[in-house]
Parts: C-alpha cells; sequence; structure tokens
C-alpha cells in the first residue's frame, strides 16, 4: 500500500493514483365482555365498592399514588377513564366514575359538551363562562367557534335575519379572527354557495369538528386530551428505547409488560461470510437502497455485484471488467437498477444490474479523469469531481450539462446531491466541504480543523457523516439553511495515512460504523458517541464499511486484505457451541468485459 501525502486528502487511492364524550365513542368493540352476568367489570365491582366519603377523599386533588408520590389519583383515574371511552368500553368508564367517585369531567364540563353536541349553541356559551376559564383570551376563541357554528346552523336554514343578528350582535364584539369574520359577512350575500363550499359545508357537518377543535382550546385539566394515556405510554417506550444504547429492533418488538433493554447481541458481532472473489485491495462497497445485492470495488480494476439469497447468503452475480486502473468507487443508481464506476484517474462506467453489461463511458478527456462520482437525485445524470479540480455533469447520453472549477485548492475527493436535488455536497478545499444550493446559486461551508478525508450523507440528507485525518469522525447537522452545527465526535478507530470510510446504520440510523487501519471495524453509538464495539477479523486496513438499509443486523467491510466480510448477529452460545471455521464464498457468476460506447 502507498502513502498519502499530508498535502492531498487520501483519496484511496488517489494513493496511488375524534371521539365523542360520554362513552359514546366512534369506536364500535363488542360489548359482550359488559354485558355477560359473569363479565370481569361485574365480577371487580363489588370488592371495589366504596363509601361516598371515600369517594370524596379520592377525588381529593391532592391524593397521590405511585411509589414516587408524583402521580394525582385524580387524574389518573380521569386519564384512564378517558382511554376506556376511546376504546369504546363506554359502561366500564361510567362504572369506573361511580365506583371511584372521580368523575372524567365536572358537571358544568359535561353539561356544557352536551349542549354542543345537542346545538344548543347560546345555552353552551353561557355555561362555557361558568367553567372558570382564566384565560379571557380562550374564552372569547371558544364563544367564537360556538358562535360561529351558530351562524353557519342559521345560515344553512335560510334564516338569514337571524344569522345577521347572531354576526352583528355576538360574533363582531369578540374581535377575534377578523378575517374569518369577513368571510362569514360576505356569506350573507350569496348563503347558498358559501354553505356550499369547503370553509362552510365541512363545519355543518359534523359539530364533532366543534369538539375537537375546543379541545385543542381548553386546558386539559378541563377537557381530559384524546387518547392521553396512550400518548403517555409511547413516550415512556421511547424513552426506554432511545435510552439503550444497544437498540437495533423494530418498535413493534417493545412491550409494556417489561421495561426495555437490549443487549449487545443485537449489534452484528460474527463474521457470518468471507468473500474472496477480489484479487487485490478492496477499496469501496455498498449495498444496494432496496437491500437485495452489494456491490464492491478494488485495486484489482474490478467490480462486483454480489447477491443476496433469502437465506442471507451472498454469491457473485456479475464480475465488472474493462478498467484499465483501480476502481476508487461502485454507487447503485436511485432505482437500484444500475451501478456507475469509478475508475482512478481514468473514466466513469456505467453498468445495468440485471445483465452486467457495461451502458455508456463518461470521459472529459484531455487527460483529465475522475477522482468522484455521483448519481442525480433522479437518476437521470452523472456528476463527478475531476482532475483538474473542477466538478462535471452529464446527462445519461454522456452530454455535458454543466462543469465548473469555482475556488477549489484540490481535487474533489468526494461528492454527492442530496435526494431532493437541492444540494451538491462536496470536499473543496482540504479542510472544507461545499454545500451548494442548485436553485439559489448559494453556497454553505463545512470548515474543518484538519484534512477532510471522506464523507457520508444520512438517509434523511438531515447530517453529514465526515472522516478526518486526525483519526476523528464528525457528524454535522446540516438541516435547513442555518450554518452547519457539529452533533458528535467519534474516536477510537486508526488512520494515518489511507483513506478510510464510515456510516451510519442500524434502526434508524442510530450507529455509526468504521473502518480501520487496525484491521478491525468500530461501531459507536450515534447520540451518545460511546464506542460499543470492536470487530476482528480481517487481516489488512478495514477501508470501508456498509449497512444493509433493510437487515438491521447485517454489515459488510471491505479490507485491503482482498476480501468483503459480512457481519451479523452473534447466536452461537460459546459454552455449548464449537467455534466453526467460515468458509470463503465460492462463486460461477459471469465475468463481463466493457469497451465503453
Amino acid at each position: 500500500m502507498g502513502v498519502v501525502e499530508e498535502t492531498e486528502p487520501p483519496s484511496k487511492r488517489a494513493k496511488l493514483l375524534a371521539d365523542e364524550p360520554n362513552g359514546n365513542s366512534s369506536v364500535r368493540v363488542s360489548r359482550s365482555s359488559v354485558t355477560n352476568n359473569n363479565s370481569l367489570g361485574d365480577l371487580m365491582a363489588r370488592p371495589l365498592t366504596t363509601s361516598s366519603s371515600q369517594g370524596r377523599d379520592d377525588d381529593d386533588e391532592t391524593t397521590t399514588i405511585g411509589s414516587k408520590g408524583v402521580i394525582r389519583k385524580s387524574e389518573f383515574v380521569r386519564i384512564i377513564t378517558r382511554a376506556l371511552y376511546s376504546l369504546g368500553y363506554g359502561k366500564t368508564g361510567a362504572m369506573l366514575e361511580e365506583e371511584s367517585g372521580i368523575p372524567m369531567h365536572r358537571s358544568v364540563v359535561k353539561a356544557f359538551l352536551q349542549q354542543v353536541k345537542e346545538g344548543k349553541w347560546d345555552e353552551s356559551v353561557v355555561t362555557l363562562h361558568r367553567i372558570g376559564l382564566v384565560d379571557d383570551k380562550t374564552v372569547k376563541s371558544a364563544s367564537f367557534l360556538l358562535l360561529e357554528q351558530k351562524f353557519l346552523e342559521l345560515l344553512r336554514f335560510d334564516k338569514i335575519a337571524d344569522a345577521l343578528g347572531t354576526l352583528r350582535d355576538e360574533i363582531v364584539p369578540l374581535r377575534v379572527n377578523t378575517k374569518r369574520v369577513h368571510e362569514l359577512a360576505s356569506s350573507l350575500i350569496t348563503p347558498s354557495k358559501f354553505v356550499a363550499n369547503g370553509k362552510g359545508k365541512e363545519s355543518v357537518s359534523s359539530r364533532s369538528k366543534v369538539l375537537e377543535e375546543l379541545q385543542k382550546l381548553l386546558p386539559a385539566s378541563v377537557m381530559v386530551p384524546e387518547k392521553r394515556l396512550e400518548c403517555l405510554v409511547e413516550s415512556s417506550l421511547h424513552i426506554q428505547r432511545d435510552s439503550c444504547v444497544y437498540h437495533n429492533t423494530l418498535d413493534s418488538d417493545l412491550s409494556l409488560f417489561s421495561d426495555h433493554q437490549c443487549g449487545k447481541h443485537q449489534i452484528p458481532s460474527r463474521t457470518l461470510q468471507v468473500l474472496e472473489s477480489h484479487t487485490d485491495e478492496v477499496w469501496f462497497l455498498q449495498f444496494s437502497h432496496n437491500g437485495k445485492y452489494l456491490a464492491s470495488s478494488s485495486k484489482d480494476q474490478t467490480a462486483i455485484i454480489w447477491e443476496i439469497n433469502a437465506d442471507g447468503h451472498f454469491s457473485l452475480k456479475h464480475k465488472l471488467v474493462g478498467h484499465q486502473k483501480p476502481v476508487t468507487a461502485i454507487l447503485w443508481s436511485p432505482d437500484d437498477r444500475q451501478v456507475l464506476t469509478c475508475g482512478a484517474e481514468e473514466a466513469i462506467r456505467r453498468w445495468d444490474v440485471d445483465s452486467g453489461d457495461c451502458i455508456h463511458m463518461y470521459e472529459k478527456g484531455g487527460g483529465i479523469g475522475p477522482i468522484s462520482c455521483g448519481w442525480y437525485s433522479d437518476g437521470q445524470g452523472i456528476i463527478a469531481g475531476m482532475t483538474d479540480r473542477s466538478i462535471c455533469m452529464w446527462d445519461l447520453d454522456g452530454r455535458e450539462m454543466e462543469c465548473w472549477k469555482g475556488q477549489r485548492t484540490q481535487k474533489v475527493s468526494d461528492i454527492a446531491m442530496t435526494d431532493d436535488g437541492k444540494w451538491l455536497v462536496s470536499v473543496c478545499k482540504g479542510s472544507v466541504i461545499s454545500l451548494f444550493d442548485r436553485e439559489a446559486t448559494v453556497e454553505r461551508l463545512i470548515e474543518e480543523e484538519d484534512m477532510i478525508t471522506s464523507f457520508s450523507l444520512s438517509d434523511d440528507n438531515k447530517h453529514l457523516l465526515v472522516n478526518l485525518q486526525n483519526q476523528e469522525i464528525r457528524l454535522w447537522n446540516i438541516e435547513g439553511d442555518d450554518d452547519p452545527k457539529i452533533v458528535m465526535r467519534y474516536k477510537g478507530h486508526k488512520r494515518s495515512r489511507f483513506l478510510i470510510r464510515s456510516c451510519f446504520g442500524g434502526y434508524q440510523q442510530a450507529f455509526i460504523a468504521s473502518g480501520s487501519e487496525d484491521s478491525q471495524v468500530y461501531i459507536w453509538h450515534r447520540s451518545t458517541g460511546k464506542l460499543i464495539i470492536e470487530l476482528p477479523g480481517h487481516a489488512g486496513a478495514v477501508n470501508c464499511v456498509s449497512w444493509s438499509p433493510t437487515n438491521l443486523h447485517m454489515l459488510a467491510s471491505a479490507s485491503d486484505d482482498g476480501t468483503l466480510r459480512i457481519w451479523g448477529l452473534d447466536r452461537i452460545n460459546p459454552q455449548s457451541q464449537k467455534k466453526k471455521q467460515v468458509q470463503p464464498s465460492s462463486s460461477n457468476g459471469v465475468l463481463h468485459r466493457c469497451n465503453g460506447n
């Protein structure tokens, strides 16, 4: 392996080279468990019966439950009652209110909600003021909702004079939502058209819409929020999940029956397969977006497309031959039907994945070749960083669309475009990454303290993983138009001379994996920066890693030892299983040569 001069970035080898109250839920669930004489509700009711005085004590706002003494019993019971009504268990909810002596809503609130359901708008406005709301703005906004609905219903039944009176004498004095008041006033000219359009018709068709809006306005202590119990439980599960540094399973695996805690066994840590069809150092690899293939490129001037069988076993599908120099990268098109291969300072070739045929070759001529390449976000064009420090863009037929240098002081060692096609990301100087807005033609910069060797975009295009020459990996937030910010740093891997690549991976890309010159793969927890595991196995520097986008427990690594390793979960119990020698994979794939066109 050659040595990268410190004045140039180590381009590997550029080194070489809504529910209703009072139990009337819209969710209908079988009530057989309630009406049955031997139902759980009937069996549990008797031993839980308390005296009226006990019920009054339970209603005391100061009574708490739980080991920490922070849960008010009245709130807890009201939330459970709300959940029962939401699930369709109206009789059970009513039973809980009766036995606990803790109503879900105060009598005045219950009367208010009933009046809204029945369309008794004048009464509901009076009752609203009796609820005891402190915020006058909330009272006015709620009154506006009620009177607006009253106005619309009068309009619908052609009571124009009454509607005008409501608008003039009741709605206007509130001084709320002037724009909407003007819309209501204009509706008096052509009431039939107004009721027929979206704004009027939707409100008239369902009073439940008013209840939904009132829910947003009124304090939670007045109207218990819909699905509040579900929200609390989900929040608890998410906190447990996010605090688990080894979490690498789907949310469907979370359970309410026990606190969630993953173990290190959820992280890929065991070599499942060694792929040995390359004859020299392997510099790059990448899973396809659909997770069905893996592509690799090598110093041996070839690239390989590997197919992943149903049982997770990898087999050689195509060996792509035609480059006259080492292949620095191989990249999947957005639809996974084609790949690009980048020959070091030579040419870019586009290949068909199904047939393995070379479709097109892209060259600039004049002795200028590519250092890095990538796809347009829509797959309809090619981008490349060239040896003359320029960035070039071609359509698929090879017509050059753009080519510019800018203020670049070095060769473009890495380049990528965001999925929306807005941002072009490239290394423009030794320690600077350019984020170029193609729509606004403005540029934002990430300025590092040391030389940048490579970068990787997150799937959501909100974060950028930057590898530095000083053996540090940094995570940058590049979301929006604000200046990028450092989120986290990752340390521990070794890099002194060669280009080492890292990647995002695992559940919601919660992990960072990287190669290393000490022949190991390193994995960190993304949000905490904690080094979780080091994976030995390779016999040379690990140049690149790629995490399967569809299999949370599959990771691949490429090394100077000429092999790829596929890592998975360690399901073997070392106490009861003998160590097995991993057999190198054999290949009966087809060799494809490319002369370009």
